[in-house]
């Protein structure tokens, strides 16, 4: 994403958001940082940078591991990347392809 770029919003976004923005904006999800309707559509790349500074943030007493999760975020993380892989493989997405195969 440039300067000048707009984020088309997670779900117009390649296999459904399966990219750095998209996991950005799946944790905000998670840590509620962002309500799971906000899809970031129109976003610059200053409002990701700071999204991105508060989700690291957010991260940061877990050790950024799922697994350190207290339960309920756990549960909520588990169901959000879950819903994000069957759409994307809906979407034809693999985890084997890398960001040169898209």
């Amino acid at each position: 994403m440039t300067e000048s770029t707009r984020y088309p919003g997670i779900h117009d976004d390649v296999y459904g958001g399966m990219t750095d923005l998209g996991r950005i904006i799946r944790d905000a999800w998670v840590f509620g940082l962002l309500p799971e309707t906000e899809t970031c559509e129109g976003w610059d790349r200053a409002r990701f940078d700071d999204l991105y500074a508060r989700v690291h943030a957010a991260w940061e007493p877990y050790g950024h591991l799922a697994s350190r999760l207290p339960a309920e975020l756990r549960a909520r993380h588990e169901r959000i990347y879950a819903d994000a892989v069957a759409r994307a493989r809906a979407l034809g997405w693999s985890a084997d392809l890398d960001d040169e195969d898209e």
